[in-house]
């Protein structure tokens, strides 16, 4: 169903299942493959992709990936190029996805950057994760195994690997692997100084 024809665009080899609602704003282009019972759009762009049944995709750019059963991406993410994501899969407002398998189950719900990544079943990511992938001089790939929860606000340099079960707090920035079950924190210690604050403002 097309809530409004005049204001979606789509390709001649594009196909879409019964079904799915397409709303506004919405461009489907280059060979894309829409599954059945799927919500796209308002003013999403997917090319040469791959969506399966049951997915909604909402406000979001989609490029050369694949969207398996029962995810939602969006609003305002972004899926580039070599994005594969499994089934149950939460992506969320501005996150950004490039060349990267994301396990079923797994979620990165906002604010958050993930390149060059394998990233298991039922993984956490927190708000304001960066993959840290690219050195000046090539990319590396960042592994997240299954299970793993990944707080707000840290850094992963890779090439690092998070093993099952491990919890990483939030503000850390993680150069080393981190083991089975364990929990890695890597940040400075808070120092209150008393009365430093005094005039300042």
């Amino acid at each position: 169903t097309m809530i409004d024809p005049n204001s979606t665009y789509i390709d001649y080899d594009v196909v879409v299942g019964k079904e799915t609602i397409i709303y506004p704003g919405t461009i489907l282009e280059k060979a894309t493959i829409i599954g059945e019972n799927c919500i796209i759009g308002p003013n999403t762009r997917i090319i040469n992709s791959a969506i399966k049944n049951d997915v909604t995709i909402e406000s979001s750019k989609v490029i050369d990936s694949f969207v398996d059963d029962n995810s939602s991406v969006g609003p305002f993410a972004y899926l580039r190029p070599g994005t594969k994501l499994g089934k149950h899969v939460k992506i969320g407002d501005f996150v950004e996805v490039k060349n990267s398998v994301i396990g079923d189950g797994s979620k990165a719900s906002h604010l958050s950057y993930i390149g060059d990544g394998e990233v298991g079943k039922d993984v956490n990511i927190g708000c304001a994760v960066v993959f840290v992938n690219y050195d000046g001089k090539k990319k590396h790939k960042t592994i997240v195994k299954d299970g793993a929860f990944v707080g707000s606000n840290y850094n992963l340099i890779a090439p690092v690997t998070i093993e099952e079960e491990a919890y990483v707090a939030c503000g850390s920035t993680i150069t080393d692997d981190v083991d089975k079950e364990a929990l890695a924190i890597a940040r400075a210690r808070q120092v209150n100084k008393p009365g430093r604050g005094k005039g300042r403002f």
